[in-house]
């Protein structure tokens, strides 16, 4: 066992044992007649100093291109969010399902633009050989841990979008910009799993 894994575990059970009052979605503005389940992998690394792998999509993509994300994508018929997440992970960074340490699945996210998004938390190695799929992946890089957790890197933002204000967040780290779906899925997970107290 690892510290990282040992101490996310823990942070994680005992924040889906209590309620955190409103986590944020964007499921008023979901496109009802285009629903898919999607999952995504939240691959924390085991290092003194965690950080959370990520990566940019190509602008190329029909579905949020150009955007900062985790790994993952659409359910194939018959899987589940955690063998979804772990088959994105392969085909977009080569990250053997072996090399990953599940946690759990933590709160869905509606988007938008129809997806049903199971985040799938877990820990993989730090020194772990990424190799980027160029078809799915534009560029990839590791942002801390302690800075997705904490409220105050991020800044709060709003657009008029679909006939009604949206609120979102975003952050910069390294030139990359962090937003819409990814911001939000992190910032759930903060209030789950409470890793500053």
């Amino acid at each position: 066992m690892s510290a990282v894994f040992d101490r996310l575990t823990q942070l994680f059970e005992q924040g889906h044992a209590r309620d955190v009052g409103e986590l944020m979605s964007d499921s008023r503005f979901a496109d009802l007649d285009r629903t898919a389940d999607a999952a995504v992998l939240i691959a924390v690394t085991e290092r003194p100093d965690p950080t959370v792998l990520l990566t940019q999509r190509p602008r190329t993509m029909r579905d949020h291109p150009g955007q900062v994300a985790f790994p993952g994508g659409k359910l194939d018929e018959g899987e589940n969010a955690v063998e979804a997440a772990l088959r994105e992970a392969w085909e977009e960074l080569a990250i053997a399902p072996e090399h990953v340490r599940l946690i759990g699945t933590t709160d869905r996210y509606q988007t938008g633009t129809g997806f049903d998004i199971t985040p799938v938390l877990a820990t993989v190695p730090h020194d772990l050989p990424i190799r980027p799929d160029p078809r799915e992946v534009e560029s990839w890089f590791e942002c801390p841990l302690d800075k997705l957790m904490d409220a105050a890197s991020w800044q709060r933002n709003s657009v008029f979008w679909k006939g009604a204000e949206r609120e979102y967040l975003e952050l910069d780290h390294g030139g990359y910009r962090i937003w819409g779906v990814t911001a939000a899925i992190c910032w759930n997970l903060s209030r789950r799993i409470a890793w500053f107290d």
